[in-house]
């Protein structure tokens, strides 16, 4: 049936090929087939390749790096267990879409105990909003009597070295109180 409706008498496609799961499924039951299931719609349309036509433009989440653009190095090697509690911390962030645009959450995990340690949300993506996570990160350990030593590892995909310097400050105001 589905073959039949990529293609008219003349052979050109049917304006039918741009509907999506929800449209195929009413104009099956429009044109004799009212018990057919919005599942087998799905399935039928997958095995043939049809897809529904997306309209408008998907918001652009990621930005690539500046070709000139200098990471920090990757202390751990990708290796992201710990021997003890607060010798390693992983920080990323993510983006939830909301209906009035992107919040940005960034979290701290201590890869010791794979517990989050710090969070932070915020409208905007800059770097007060990764120190607000680390900051609670610290605050938290200092205040649950579990402060950060020295020479703690803090490893993150995304840190830039222009966000070091401060980071280290951070590290230090927080676990050395």
């Amino acid at each position: 049936m589905l073959l039949h409706v990529r293609t008219g008498n003349d052979g050109r496609p049917l304006p039918e090929v741009l509907y999506g799961r929800r449209k195929m499924t009413a104009w099956l039951a429009r044109n004799g087939f009212p018990n057919v299931s919005k599942h087998t719609v799905d399935r039928l349309m997958r095995d043939e390749g049809m897809n529904g036509l997306v309209r408008g433009r998907s918001a652009r989440t990621t930005v690539p790096a500046k070709t000139g653009g200098v990471r920090a190095g990757d202390l751990l090697n990708r290796v992201f267990t710990s021997p003890r509690p607060n010798h390693a911390w992983v920080t990323d962030f993510t983006y939830v879409r909301t209906w009035c645009g992107f919040v940005y959450v960034a979290f701290a995990i201590d890869l010791y105990s794979r517990a989050i340690v710090g969070w932070s949300a915020s409208t905007t993506k800059d770097v007060h909003f990764v120190e607000q996570c680390l900051a609670m990160a610290l605050w938290r350990r200092d205040h649950t009597d579990r402060p950060v030593p020295p020479g703690m590892i803090h490893h993150s995909d995304y840190a830039e070295v222009r966000v070091r310097p401060r980071v280290r400050v951070l590290a230090c105001v927080g676990g050395g109180s």
